[in-house]
């Protein structure tokens, strides 16, 4: 039987992995991603907790707000990162340190 721990390891297994592509990429691209696999790895937690509190449904709440900040999230995102690549012809984020050209 899957047991709360096997949700919560897989939630800091992906969380961990988000963080390092977050401090280890230069890619902007890159980088939206590792902040979807954090926002993922908090909706799996709040899933798990939900699914072992009997009769709640708060967790299933949180969840959905996150669903719909990580997609405003990542379309704001990719017009930015559309607008840099735009201008500096790079999503390198080292390259693009000023926002004026």
């Amino acid at each position: 039987m899957i047991t709360l721990q096997h949700f919560l390891l897989l939630s800091a297994i992906l969380f961990c992995l988000g963080l390092y592509i977050v401090l280890t990429r230069k890619s902007a691209v890159a980088i939206l991603m590792g902040i979807e696999l954090i926002l993922n790895a908090a909706s799996i937690s709040f899933i798990a907790f939900g699914r072992f509190v009997v009769g709640s449904v708060d967790a299933q709440v949180f969840v959905i707000f996150i669903i719909i900040v990580a997609v405003c999230e990542a379309a704001v995102a990719l017009a930015i990162i559309l607008n840099i690549y735009q201008n500096f012809r790079t999503v390198d984020v080292d390259e693009t340190r000023e926002l004026k050209y």
